[in-house]
């Protein structure tokens, strides 16, 4: 079947699940959730795979090992596709890009390619640019103070001392998250966030040891 959004009854089971986190709800719901969540995710995915790379869904159950909150299902669903992710839940619909938490050996490439004049500058029209389609472009886990050896009046300390670096967009529900036009939303943020994507694998690249993404 073609991607045709997320029903009514994908709202509900997340709401419900807001309310009841736990085995009983999630098996006597779990028809509900592989036919109206799960099933359009698989359906949406293997659409836009072709255009913008591989896909993984991630699975629905919680790490509570060192967590205190000890509810055993997340109350979203999530899925990564090239360099983006993707997310649903009763909330509406959410999209990201980019590098959540770089590894050391990617925080040194990406902070000197910020400090440079050339690439720096670059980085900013890109964000600029991705920022016009209305999609919000932030920073991750940034330092109070500019991390050792950068200047704290450098034009772009606020980039420098940022961990990671991602574009993200929600919407809230509407008539249209259970149509096609979900699609629509998707492609057109991994669609506008490519250059921030294309700026990060040419100057940050993968973790020493991790393969490059296809």
């Amino acid at each position: 079947m073609s991607f045709q959004g997320w029903p009514a009854e994908a709202l509900d089971f997340y709401e419900g699940l807001e309310a009841d986190n736990s085995k009983a709800y999630w098996t006597a719901n779990k028809t509900v959730y592989e036919e109206n969540v799960l099933g359009p995710m698989h359906e949406l995915l293997e659409e836009l795979a072709p255009q913008f790379g591989e896909t993984k869904i991630f699975r629905p159950y919680r790490d509570v090992r060192f967590s205190k909150d000890k509810s055993p299902y997340k109350t979203s669903i999530a899925a990564l596709i090239g360099d983006g992710y993707i997310q649903f839940s009763a909330a509406g619909l959410a999209a990201g890009s980019g590098m959540h938490m770089m590894a050391p050996d990617q925080l040194d490439r990406y902070r000197r390619a910020v400090a440079s004049d050339d690439t720096g500058g670059e980085l900013e029209g890109v964000i600029a640019g991705v920022e016009r389609h209305g999609i919000a472009v932030h920073g991750e886990g940034a330092l109070k103070t500019a991390p050792r050896g950068y200047p704290a009046d450098h034009p772009r300390i606020g980039l420098i001392r940022c961990k990671g670096l991602v574009a993200w967009r929600e919407w809230p529900v509407e008539p249209w998250l259970g149509t096609a036009a979900a699609k629509e939303r998707v492609t057109s943020f991994l669609t506008a966030s490519r250059p921030l994507c294309a700026w990060l694998s040419a100057n940050v690249g993968p973790a020493a040891g991790e393969p490059a993404r296809r």
